[in-house]
C-alpha cells in the first residue's frame, strides 16, 4: 500500500495548532462590516457604523469609549468575542439600538443608564453646554451667574445631570409627562449622586413648577415632524412615540416653551433648545425673534439660544 502524502498545510516547528484569538480591533472591523451590510441605521449615540461597533465591543470589555486604543491589539477570549457575537447578531436582527441592549449611554464622555421606558439621549446639547457655558464660560448671560436650571422633557435625566456637572452650584429641576421616562432619570441621578441637586418633577411643561424662576432653561423636546414620524427607521420605533412626536410641523411644545419661558426665566437668564431640522418652520411662525444659533462640531442650525429680554419683547403674540 502506498504511503500518504506528507501535507504542507500544517503548523511549522514552533507554531501553536490553535487558531490566534481575534483582537478588540479585529472584533471592530468585523462587526462594523456586517453592520454595514446588514443596513442598520446609526442614530443612537453613535453615527457610523465603527463607532456602534467600538461600543459594543468596549461595553462586552468593560473599557471607556475613551480608553479603547490602550486595548485596541489586544486578544479577546472565546466567552467574550462569543458575547460580542450575540450582541451584533441582536442588533441585526431585531434593529433594536445598541444602547438598548447593553443598557448604558455615553454622553460627553459621562455614562447613563437608559432602556425602552426613554427615548435614547443623542442630544446636541450637551456639546453646546461644553463649548458656550464650561470653564466659567457664560458670556451668553447677562446675570452672568447661574444658579438654577430648568430641564424640559427631560427623558433619562442626562441633560439635567450634564447640567449638574457644567454648573457645580447651580440646582437642577428636571420635567417630563411620563413617569416611565422619570423612572429611567431617578437611577441615573442616584447613579451620579445627585439626588441633593437635580430634583425631578412629573407634569406637562411648566405645570408643576409652581412660581419658580431659573437663569437657564435647557430642552430637547419632541421635534419631529408629521413627515419624519412616517418616515422613522426601524430603530426608532423601539422608543416612546411620544419622545418624538411634534406635531404637523414638529413645534407643537416648541411654541408652548417659548410662550412660557419669558414668565420662567430671572432677569438676564436664556432659553437653550434643540429643535432639529425646525429651523425654517420656527423662523416662519416667529420672524421678529432674533434667535442666536449656537453651531458645535456636529451641528447646525439646531439648537437656539434666546435671551430673557427678547423673549419678552419679542415672541409673545407671534406664532
Amino acid at each position: 500500500m502506498a504511503k500518504k502524502a506528507a501535507t504542507t498545510g500544517g503548523p511549522r516547528a514552533g507554531e501553536s495548532s490553535k487558531r490566534k484569538a481575534a483582537t478588540a480591533a479585529d472584533l471592530v472591523r468585523g462587526s462594523a462590516k456586517r453592520l454595514v451590510e446588514a443596513g442598520v441605521v446609526f442614530a443612537h449615540g453613535t453615527t457610523d457604523p465603527v463607532a456602534e461597533a467600538a461600543f459594543i465591543v468596549g461595553e462586552t470589555l468593560g473599557v471607556h469609549p475613551d480608553e479603547f486604543g490602550a486595548i485596541a491589539r489586544k486578544p479577546v477570549g472565546a466567552e467574550q468575542a462569543g458575547r460580542i457575537e450575540q450582541l451584533i447578531a441582536a442588533r441585526i436582527a431585531t434593529r433594536k439600538p445598541a444602547a438598548y441592549l447593553l443598557n448604558k449611554i455615553y454622553m460627553r464622555g459621562v455614562p447613563f443608564y437608559v432602556d425602552e421606558r426613554a427615548i435614547v439621549p443623542r442630544s446636541y446639547l450637551g456639546e453646546v453646554l461644553d463649548a458656550f457655558f464650561a470653564d466659567g464660560n457664560e458670556a451668553l448671560m447677562a446675570s452672568g451667574k447661574i444658579g438654577r436650571v430648568l430641564d424640559l422633557c427631560t427623558g433619562s435625566g442626562c441633560l439635567a445631570i450634564l447640567a449638574a456637572l457644567t454648573f457645580p452650584q447651580a440646582r437642577i429641576d428636571a420635567v417630563d409627562l411620563s413617569a416611565d421616562a422619570l423612572a429611567v432619570a431617578r437611577k441615573n441621578v442616584e447613579l451620579h449622586g445627585m439626588g441633593d441637586r437635580v430634583k425631578l418633577c412629573q407634569g406637562d411643561l411648566y405645570g408643576p413648577l409652581g412660581d419658580a424662576r431659573y437663569d437657564l432653561i435647557i430642552s430637547n423636546p419632541p421635534y419631529v415632524d408629521a413627515e419624519g414620524m412616517a418616515g422613522l427607521p426601524a430603530e426608532c420605533r423601539f422608543e416612546p412615540a411620544m419622545a418624538f412626536d411634534g406635531g404637523r410641523d414638529g413645534l407643537d411644545l416648541v411654541r408652548r416653551i417659548l410662550d412660557g419661558a419669558g414668565q420662567r426665566l430671572a432677569p438676564g437668564g436664556g432659553l437653550l433648545c434643540e429643535i432639529g431640522r425646525c429651523r425654517p418652520a420656527l423662523e416662519k411662525a416667529y420672524p421678529t425673534t432674533p434667535f442666536l444659533w449656537l453651531d458645535s462640531e456636529e451641528s447646525e442650525g439646531e439648537v437656539f439660544w434666546l435671551a430673557a429680554g427678547e423673549l419678552d419683547r419679542n415672541v409673545e403674540g407671534e406664532a
